[in-house]
């Protein structure tokens, strides 16, 4: 008999299918032609980014005066916008990276689609810091390259600091999903027969042929990224979170922003991730590899990270109050009570009472229902950030400057464009690459991995 067994652990895919059929069913979405639902999804995302077109070309041919912004509330929508999408962004390097060094098994079968879906939660992100500034053609002067004026950045301004973090997390996520492809590339490339696809796999595929030393060079490789990645999904948002935190205004002015901005960011992210994933292995039967034991992990996070939101909230308030600054009293009773308690108790609604159901094993395994408390999420975590910009500037110190923020039609057309561009490269993505990574998915197969028990 020989000494190499194989395990018989509980598997993270259901099921003992074969690795031949785990190629066929995860590649097929890219040898198939779309289907009616498919046009159909793409022609909605195309209107929603039709709107985003006809409210930048207003924006560009009229002015950000188009925009609901006006003083005391000279940052609207833009900025509270900017943030949301870079929160969703950090689902996706959390389950890749982190989850990766936790060596967490169930990540597999999602970790493909979030690293996508950060690349293009960042891409929507990244819009608005160049149009909110009112001139995007000058964006290159964000840049610190050296020119014959000696002319050099502000580097203390919390805004360049974004410029840095934010290009910094988009590069190496870009760079920690390419390389996570390279082995499906080549699967891709033995499998088809069309001539253009094989040599475009060809390319991407950067010569791997299976060999143990590809291999070996390729986890390698994935472990050092995983290991660049980790820390990024904490600075970035920690340093979004500066934009308010290093000012002096009530409401702002608070050291428990970056780590709050950081669980909220993970918070909302996974609820994005959950909410597409739930479509995605209805529509590819992708029932057994994205389990609905996965799903219930990803809410228990949600469950875990909407705890510590609403911790952060409470501490804000106690220590408004322990302060004893009126200013900043005022501000926290103002976001509670004043005219804006609307988006307040939206917020606390969606971010902290829903997710609280979760906490009951049934909702956690109920798709209809997560997938709403998901929605109910970034819904409130929209609102996080508006009151957060909007509570805290239309009341400053100056009784005389207070003012009701209004957003103008332009506004809200450039938000609900945000996610056609959003949705639309993710049905993109859905035909153009394999969803779920085809070598990390084989790898967890049972009886894939053999176990040397009497050594």
């Amino acid at each position: 008999m020989s000494s190499v067994e194989y395990t018989h652990e509980v598997s993270v895919i259901e099921g003992r299918p074969t690795l031949r059929s785990l190629d066929d069913l995860i590649s097929k979405p890219l040898e198939t032609r779309p289907d009616k639902k498919f046009y159909i999804a793409l022609s909605i995302t195309l209107s929603m980014l039709g709107l985003f077109v006809i409210g930048l070309i207003v924006t560009f041919y009229y002015g950000i005066g188009t925009w609901g912004n006006q003083i005391p509330v000279a940052w609207g929508f833009g900025i509270v916008n900017f943030v949301f999408w870079v929160g969703i962004g950090h689902a996706g390097t959390l389950i890749s990276a982190i989850l990766f060094l936790l060596r967490q098994k169930w990540r597999t079968g999602i970790a493909r689609f979030a690293e996508g879906m950060t690349i293009f939660a960042v891409m929507t992100a990244g819009i608005f810091p160049l149009i909110h500034t009112g001139r995007p053609w000058l964006a290159g002067y964000l840049f610190p390259y050296p020119n014959q004026h000696s002319i050099w950045v502000n580097f203390t301004s919390p805004l360049l600091w974004d410029v840095f973090a934010v290009s910094t997390y988009f590069t190496v996520s870009l760079i920690f999903w390419y390389v996570g492809l390279i082995p499906d590339f080549a699967t891709l490339r033995e499998k088809t027969s069309n001539k253009i696809k094989k040599l475009v796999y060809s390319i991407f595929s950067l010569g791997w042929r299976f060999s143990n030393r590809h291999w070996q060079h390729y986890e390698m490789v994935y472990l050092i990224l995983a290991g660049f990645a980790t820390p990024l999904v904490l600075s970035v948002h920690t340093i979004v979170s500066f934009d308010f935190a290093v000012s002096i205004l009530p409401g702002w002015h608070t050291t428990i922003f970056p780590p709050y901005f950081v669980a909220g960011a993970v918070f909302s992210g996974f609820a994005m991730v959950q909410n597409v994933l739930i479509f995605v292995r209805k529509i590819f039967n992708y029932e057994h590899i994205i389990t609905i034991d996965t799903l219930e992990r990803m809410n228990k996070i949600i469950l875990l990270t909407g705890s510590m939101v609403g911790y952060a909230y409470s501490m804000e308030f106690f220590i408004a109050w322990y302060s004893g600054v009126q200013p900043e009293q005022f501000t926290f009773i103002n976001r509670a009570f004043g005219p804006y308690a609307w988006a307040y108790w939206i917020m606390v609604s969606c971010n902290v009472l829903a997710p609280q159901l979760f906490w009951f094993k049934k909702i956690r395994r109920t798709i209809p229902v997560m997938f709403v408390i998901a929605v109910f999420v970034n819904i409130g975590m929209w609102f996080e950030r508006f009151v957060i910009v909007v509570t805290s500037l239309s009341r400053d110190y100056l009784p005389s400057s207070w003012q009701y923020f209004t957003p103008s039609l332009v506004d809200f057309m450039i938000l609900i464009g945000s996610f056609g561009f959003f949705f639309t490269w993710i049905l993109l993505f859905t035909k153009a690459l394999p969803v779920v990574s085809i070598a990390e998915v084989k790898a967890v197969v049972d009886g894939s991995q053999p176990s040397h028990k009497e050594h």
